[in-house]
């Protein structure tokens, strides 16, 4: 039986040319980037040449990127470092982050008395910014701003100019989890004033383990990672050297084919709005996933019309990846909070979440064969449920 992934907003495939710049990397750079001798120069060099890589491709400098292991590294840094050391004293966010931005908003608030305001999003997930002005204008405490580039969930994409554009206007910084769109989207945070942003390098074909952070300069913000110099003092610990490398390198795929690739993912998600809009009865799409503006391409969440909680292993025997939430969530025994926040009590108790993400090696014939299974798990739960009830 032929696998089809449709999970790529938990993880994408490993490009080749990524493995085998990962591979040349550990066979022939060993040495460890901190020793003075050439084994540790040039392993050195290749993480300096990556970091130059980034910073161009945001339009920063390279020292304000830092290598970490993830984004999830990345937020848990730049969330508890500005209240542990650069004095903030209040987060506001949306009940829509990340959990790994949630759960250390929330650390902070029970370790270190942080106050915490959400912004409520609509039923389609949009934030209301007029209400973010409101909430920067109605304290005189340091604030630190956190919301997400796009959702992992629904897709919906947020202007970050404009909600940068409001955090320096009311001297709060500003920190957005890019992780879903890094690599995916041109970035310029010379213009798009941005304090911290994250990212994870297998979520554009490169290897787990590795990311960065964006750390402007001006913030002075400090590592909560202690013990050797390495990346400026602000994350101890020997470099992931061939890791680097490979984000570098998928970095630079994404970069040359981002026309290309944006381009054929953008026509799979239509596809796949059409077609299963016309063989699925009754189907919805959460957020603003079933729209080809405002939210990000690979992203499409969709409402089953029928109560079903094994349907993802149900997909998975018929040879078919796919989720019904975050990655991160999973296994979880109720709907994550971005589907409590966009999904009404009824629509909870009686409906089926699925997300249904594509990269740019997904194809019209898994989409095809999706909608196939799903006609056919349809129609047996149906059955099935009669014999139930007739019991």
């Amino acid at each position: 039986m032929d696998k089809i992934y449709l999970d790529n907003a938990a993880t994408t495939p490993l490009a080749e040319e990524v493995i085998d710049a990962m591979v040349g990397t550990m066979k022939m750079n060993f040495g460890n980037p901190s020793s003075t001798h050439s084994f540790g120069q040039e392993a050195k060099i290749l993480i300096e040449n990556v970091r130059r890589q980034v910073a161009d491709y945001l339009h920063v400098t390279p020292a304000e990127i830092i290598f970490t292991s993830c984004g999830t590294e990345s937020n848990n840094m730049i969330i508890k470092s500005s209240v542990e050391h650069l004095g903030v004293e209040r987060i506001i966010s949306s009940p829509l982050e990340h959990k790994c931005v949630s759960e250390s908003i929330l650390d902070m608030k029970a370790r270190k008395g942080v106050e915490v305001n959400y912004i409520r999003p609509n039923e389609k997930g949009d934030i209301d910014l007029n209400k973010l002005e409101e909430l920067l204008k109605a304290s005189d405490k340091k604030t630190l701003v956190s919301l997400m580039h796009a959702n992992n969930e629904i897709g919906n994409i947020v202007d970050i100019k404009k909600i940068a554009a409001l955090c320096k206007a009311n001297n709060a910084l500003y920190h957005s989890d890019t992780v879903k769109t890094m690599a995916h989207m041109e970035f310029d945070f010379s213009d798009i004033l941005v304090d911290f942003a994250s990212c994870s390098a297998h979520k554009f074909h490169g290897p787990k383990g590795v990311g960065f952070a964006f750390i402007r300069k001006a913030t002075g913000l400090k590592g909560i990672i202690t013990g050797g110099p390495q990346e400026r003092s602000l994350r101890a610990g020997t470099e992931n050297v061939c890791g680097i490398v490979g984000l570098g390198k998928a970095l630079e795929l994404c970069i040359n084919n981002m026309e290309a690739y944006a381009g054929h993912i953008r026509e799979i998600k239509k596809y796949a709005i059409e077609k299963l809009s016309a063989e699925v009865p009754n189907i919805k799409f959460n957020g603003r996933s079933g729209e080809m503006e405002n939210s990000v391409d690979s992203v499409l969440s969709a409402l089953l019309p029928y109560k079903n909680p094994l349907i993802g292993l149900q997909l998975d025997m018929k040879g078919i990846a796919i989720s019904q939430g975050s990655a991160c969530s999973s296994g979880a025994s109720k709907p994550s909070m971005v589907m409590m926040m966009v999904l009404s009590e009824d629509e909870m108790d009686h409906c089926t979440p699925l997300r249904i993400s594509f990269s740019h090696l997904t194809t019209k014939a898994e989409i095809d064969a999706l909608v196939n299974a799903l006609k056919e798990i349809s129609k047996d739960y149906a059955i099935e449920k009669t014999n139930v009830e007739h019991r």
